[in-house]
């Protein structure tokens, strides 16, 4: 069996290239689809949270008549940081990614973004801000997780038309779109899973970064909780690389993204423009409010809402979308 090897969407600006995956040992649950049925897809989700990964795999990446040589990381993670030496198109562009385990070579296709020339920017969660997922109750999340395959899964009501408008916001060719991120606590397992449900319900294609990856059944239980730092450096990290842009900040109140998006505000009170946070329980958070009024101080628009229409009317109040 050939070793698994996985690419993720990666970003560009004008002057570098960023593309980033992970090599694993042979496993069946590469083959996955997320459509199996009750015991079938907890077995098969479980699976994901077995992957062994190869540490120190050599990796070479080949882009624009180019083949640069790296070496994974001890956790089977790999990251291309390129200068670009050439000017690449605006939209989304290819690259190639080969390895080699004993003797069997595995090469795979990527593709990464350069945002279209224009001024708006949108950085998502994803659990329970358009996946209902029950962050708030572990063990129905696990349920939830372990028991409804990807096509049982439900999204919020509004959040497509929403995040479609604002995918096109400003923009005059029909084949342009703004540049859109999700940024989550979920883990590098549940990539194929988040991509693929984003593409059954025509959500903005977007560059993904998630959590470093879990490879134990312990780990399992505790997905997508912690420590959340790691969001924070990965929007950060996006805000100074695309410094152009002007960012609406969408997330939940179910952990931490309205405190955390509060920190955002106060390095780039200029960068970011609007700030969204879906109401999750049955009250507002008095914490959560505080901290969306303490962002308006900065003169950045927040919505606190519970449907996502009310989310609609106030980008369409704000000049966000028409």
């Amino acid at each position: 069996m050939k070793p698994i090897l996985r690419l993720y969407r990666g970003y560009a600006n004008e002057d570098e290239l960023i593309v980033f995956g992970h090599v694993f040992k042979p496993n069946k649950a590469n083959s996955y689809e997320f459509e199996k049925k009750r015991f079938k897809n907890a077995k098969s989700i479980i699976r994901m949270f077995r992957l062994k990964t190869l540490a120190n795999a050599d990796v070479y990446l080949e882009h624009n008549g180019r083949k640069i040589h790296t070496k994974t990381l001890d956790d089977g993670y790999f990251k291309f940081c390129i200068p670009l030496k050439e000017k690449v198109g605006h939209g989304w562009n290819d690259y190639y990614v080969s390895t080699t385990y004993k003797g069997k070579e595995v090469r795979e296709h990527g593709t990464y973004i350069r945002p279209y020339e224009g001024n708006l920017g949108f950085i998502s969660d994803i659990d329970d801000t358009f996946l209902i997922s029950h962050t708030r109750n572990l063990f129905k999340k696990l349920y939830i997780l372990l028991w409804k395959n990807i096509n049982d899964r439900k999204i919020f009501e509004g959040v497509v038309p929403h995040y479609q408008a604002l995918s096109t916001a400003g923009r005059n060719k029909k084949d342009e779109k703004n540049a859109f991120f999700y940024v989550s606590s979920s883990e590098w397992n549940l990539y194929k899973f988040i991509v693929k449900f984003t593409e059954i319900h025509e959500l903005p294609r977007a560059v993904l970064l998630l959590k470093d990856i879990k490879t134990s059944l312990m780990d399992f239980f505790v997905t997508g909780r912690g420590n959340h730092g790691h969001k924070f450096d990965k929007i950060k990290h996006i805000l100074e690389f695309y410094p152009h842009l002007e960012y609406t900040l969408l997330g939940d109140d179910s952990q931490d993204d309205p405190y955390l998006y509060e920190h955002i505000c106060k390095i780039f009170p200029v960068t970011v423009r609007a700030v969204y946070i879906r109401q999750t329980g049955h009250s507002k958070k008095e914490k959560a409010q505080k901290a969306l009024k303490n962002i308006e101080s900065l003169n950045i628009a927040t919505c606190y809402f519970k449907d996502s229409h009310e989310a609609i009317k106030h980008s369409r109040k704000i000049g966000l979308i028409q």
